[in-house]
Formats: C-alpha cells, sequence, structure tokens
C-alpha cells in the first residue's frame, strides 16, 4: 500500500496566489498620497504660523479694526489647506485599510469598503467647496463675479449631495455601531493599531446581506 504524496498547489492555484498578491502594489499609490497629505498638514502649519503673525503685527500697527476680512480669508485659506490635507490622508489610510491590512481608525470613521471611502472624501469636499465659496463672500470683490461664483458652486455641490443620495446604504456590511465604538476603543485607550475581525461579526455582516436581500434590514445600515 503506497502512500499518497500531499498534492502541492496547482498551476491555477499558484497564478490566483500571484494575482492576489498584485493587491500589494496600491501601497506605491499609499504612500504617494500620504506624502501629499503629510505636505499639505506641513503647509497649512506654516500658512497658519505666518497668518499668525501678519495678523498680529498689522493690528499692533494699525490697530484692531484694520482688515478684519483680509483677516478671516487668510484663516479660511488654512482651514480650507488641511480640509484638502484630510482628504488625501483619508484617501492614504483608507486605500491601505482595504487593500492591505484593516485598521482600527478607518473602522472608527466608518469606511469598511470602498463605497465607504467614496462618500467620506465626497463629505469633506463639499465641506471645502462651503468654505471656498466663503472665502470669495468675504472678499466681496465683484457681487457678478461672486454670483457665478456661487452657482457654480452650487451646481459642483448639489451633484455630489445627490451622488451622495444615490449610493447612500451601498456601503460595507459591518455597519454596525458596536463595531465602529469597539474600534475607537482599540485605538483611542489601548493603542491597536491593526483591526481583528471577529467571528460573531462575520456572521453578523451574513445576516445583514440576508436580511437585506429579504427586505428585513434597513438598505443605510443596520437592523431593522
Amino acid at each position: 500500500m503506497t502512500s499518497s504524496s500531499p498534492r502541492g498547489p496547482s498551476r491555477r492555484e499558484w497564478f490566483s496566489e500571484l494575482i492576489g498578491r498584485t493587491r500589494f502594489v496600491v501601497l506605491i499609490a499609499v504612500v504617494a498620497v500620504l506624502l501629499v497629505a503629510f505636505s499639505l498638514f506641513l503647509q497649512g502649519t506654516l500658512l497658519a504660523l505666518y497668518t499668525i503673525y501678519e495678523t498680529w503685527r498689522d493690528m499692533l500697527r494699525e490697530g484692531v479694526d484694520q482688515g478684519t476680512g483680509e483677516v478671516a480669508v487668510a484663516f479660511l485659506e488654512v482651514v480650507s489647506t488641511m480640509l484638502k490635507a484630510v482628504v488625501f490622508y483619508l484617501i492614504g489610510v483608507g486605500l491601505y485599510s482595504l487593500f492591505i491590512r484593516p485598521l482600527n481608525l478607518t473602522s472608527a470613521l466608518g469606511v469598511e469598503s470602498l463605497s465607504d471611502l467614496e462618500q467620506k472624501v465626497v463629505s469633506v469636499v463639499i465641506v471645502i467647496l462651503g468654505v471656498t465659496f466663503l472665502e470669495h463672500f468675504i472678499a466681496w470683490k465683484d457681487p457678478q463675479d461672486t454670483l457665478y461664483f456661487a452657482a457654480s458652486l452650487a451646481l459642483a455641490g448639489g451633484a455630489l449631495v445627490f451622488f451622495q443620495r444615490v449610493h447612500r446604504g451601498q456601503g460595507g456590511d459591518l455597519q454596525q455601531p458596536e463595531a465602529k465604538l469597539r474600534a475607537r476603543r482599540e485605538l483611542f485607550e489601548h493603542d491597536t493599531e491593526q483591526r481583528h475581525i471577529r467571528e460573531q461579526d462575520v456572521k453578523r455582516a451574513e445576516q445583514a446581506t440576508e436580511g437585506k436581500a429579504e427586505g428585513e434590514v434597513d438598505a443605510a445600515g443596520g437592523a431593522a
């Protein structure tokens, strides 16, 4: 009686594993996007320090009421730069968590899928549009240009809001509030960066998926 030797992986299995390993190419995009985010954060910090210095210098020289609108516009520019940095940061950590290894950070932010990441980024972009219009409105150099600018931003913002409403509820299956709270506790109280997917979370996600198919669960996530 001959003993059967363990069968090695077939060519199809080897090729499938090779294709799966190509996900690590996303690291190139992650590093590039995070470098852009860090650069914007640094630029925003330097811009904030310079703006604070300039405004206090002008205030001490010319008085409190001098250039109030210009000060507001300058600080709003700092806020706009920081929000742009947040967009790139969300994309970087989101891609890493989705393709490389899950993180408690993204789970705490509610990013469980590419659809969740898209909606988070769109939300920040809408805020950036609002801040940009506020800068233009405070400056108020030409009323007609301000009107055209507001119309264009309203059109772009409306399209983004419509996109959010259309894709609402099409995110990840692990949308239970307790999963987000657990991720936040592990991240902020226990300094645990990597997120572990528990078996009960998988079963709960399966039940949620079956409930959606049967119409027993709201499309926005969570049990009915």
